[in-house]
């Protein structure tokens, strides 16, 4: 179950990256994501989920 949840989250937030503009949004949107996938996920981890979301959001366009 919670390898089906992390494919899902990084299938969802990779079709998101594709339709913003800049780095900025996508890492914006990826905190988002990252925070709520935390919470979900995770043991009430906003925040760590939200880093590394923006991280990744950030970074997505560079891959």
């Amino acid at each position: 179950m919670l390898k089906t949840s992390y494919i899902l989250a990084a299938t969802a937030f990779l079709g998101l990256t594709a339709c913003l503009d800049n780095d900025a949004e996508r890492a914006l949107v990826g905190a988002g994501v990252g925070c709520v996938a935390g919470e979900t996920i995770g043991n009430n981890n906003c925040v760590e989920g939200a880093l590394a979301g923006g991280l990744i959001g950030a970074l997505a366009n560079d891959l």
